[in-house]
């Protein structure tokens, strides 16, 4: 997430919602104006994305310690994450049109007291077929999270900071790539694999108080619109473009990111210990890259795509010729950040304008896109593993996935071009 929606910024006249909101839409009341400082409910807001977003991914740098204490092989124990992402597919949409008509704080509280259970579960239990289902469950409540989430943080801050409150929940879940799984894959090596769940089982916990105390209890919006109206903006070939696009550009990156681990110590001879550093890398260049994409973006959403999805490519093919260079291998996977998720906001924001009537629905459909990328792409590139290319397998997977990428950017661009 999903790490992959980043700092979602549309134009001014088309008030987007960020991704995984529900189909709520952005009807927000009319309030006096807002004060300079946002609300505390949209910073807690906030760290709820971020858990969401660590939780996600924190898998990718404990792989070795989970395989190695449940007996499994480092390629299976992937579907960790893979599975994960399958909830949030389904999580995200279904989610958001069931809570629809629910109270949001009650969502929210019901969301963190299920994504708690979950890492509860995965701490304690020792069958790997359980453990999964723990994940897909944990799944589903990150997606009624996020699909009530942002319209919150938004009627909260009220109609003139409500662009400001989305960006910075928004900006949660990215700063997870950055903090939330580098901590997680050194509290693992300390505490083993299982103390991170539990310290996000408790954060969880926490975040439930802080919820009941901040969210106002608002009554459910009853004049939501209908499923009807909201499906028919799936007759937009664009959007459809738009998805593709989302799934393609994360699954390339995400391929090989969910095997960076066995990559990192086993071909460029990185110690374990270090790897966690080179997660803040990838981090920290997926943030920056966000940033810059989501405001030159606004200006040209078409170059800034294409020249992401070529530049991911172009990286990706780098680290499977390079990735026994460990300085080289470093660099890459920082650079891989910042293309290969830099991207993710533009086409988030194209998506919500392809979606006309239904903006909504088309954020909660790029975020099941994205998933729907980082499922296939780490279960693919898991299979290689145990191929002749063994450790490089994900990147190389990776490369040809992002290299898909070019195909509905480019029609967009060219789509765009002949309208004007």
């Amino acid at each position: 997430m999903s790490s992959r929606g980043g700092v979602l910024q549309a134009p001014a006249d088309r008030q987007a919602p960020t991704s995984s909101q529900g189909p709520a839409d952005l009807r927000f009341e009319d309030r006096e104006q807002s004060p300079a400082r946002l609300p505390l409910v949209v910073y807690v807001l906030a760290l709820g994305t971020f858990l969401m977003g660590t939780t996600e991914f924190v898998v990718a740098g404990l792989l070795p310690e989970i395989a190695g204490d449940l007996q499994v092989s480092v390629a299976r124990t992937g579907l960790l994450i893979t599975v994960f992402a399958v909830g949030m597919i389904v999580g995200a949409p279904s989610m958001a049109m069931l809570t629809r008509r629910m109270p949001p704080r009650l969502t929210l509280m019901l969301a963190l007291a299920v994504f708690a259970a979950g890492h509860v579960i995965v701490a304690l239990g020792s069958s790997f077929t359980l453990l999964l289902v723990a994940r897909f469950v944990t799944a589903l409540a990150t997606g009624a999270f996020w699909a009530v989430a942002n319209v919150a943080a938004a009627r909260a801050a009220g109609p003139a900071a409500s662009s400001r409150a989305l960006g910075l929940v928004g900006a949660g879940a990215m700063l997870a790539n950055v903090v939330g799984v580098p901590l997680g894959a050194f509290a693992g090596q300390a505490m083993g694999w299982r103390g991170p769940f539990w310290v996000l089982a408790v954060l969880a916990i926490a975040a439930i108080g802080l919820i009941a105390r901040t969210v106002p209890h608002d009554a459910p919006d009853t004049q939501a619109a209908s499923v009807r109206s909201e499906l028919k903006a799936l007759r937009s070939g664009r959007l459809w473009l738009a998805l593709a696009a989302c799934t393609t550009t994360t699954g390339g990156v995400l391929a090989a990111y969910s095997y960076i681990s066995p990559l990192l110590t086993g071909r460029a001879g990185i110690s374990a210990g270090l790897v966690p550093l080179v997660l803040v890398g990838f981090g920290v260049g997926a943030l920056i890259g966000s940033l810059v994409g989501g405001r030159l973006g606004d200006a040209r959403p078409h170059a800034v795509t294409i020249v992401a999805a070529a530049g991911a490519t172009v990286l990706l093919l780098a680290i499977s010729l390079f990735s026994g260079h460990a300085v080289a291998t470093v660099v890459l996977v920082a650079l891989l950040g910042f293309f290969g998720l830099g991207a993710n906001p533009v086409l988030i924001s194209l998506a919500v304008r392809f979606a006309g009537k239904a903006p909504a629905l088309g954020s909660a459909l790029s975020v099941s896109a994205f998933n729907l990328g980082t499922a296939v792409g780490s279960w693919i590139a898991g299979l290689t593993l145990s191929t002749s290319l063994g450790s490089v397998g994900p990147a190389v997977v990776g490369t040809v996935i992002a290299a898909l990428t070019l195909i509905p950017t480019t029609a967009i661009a060219l789509i765009a071009r002949r309208h004007h």
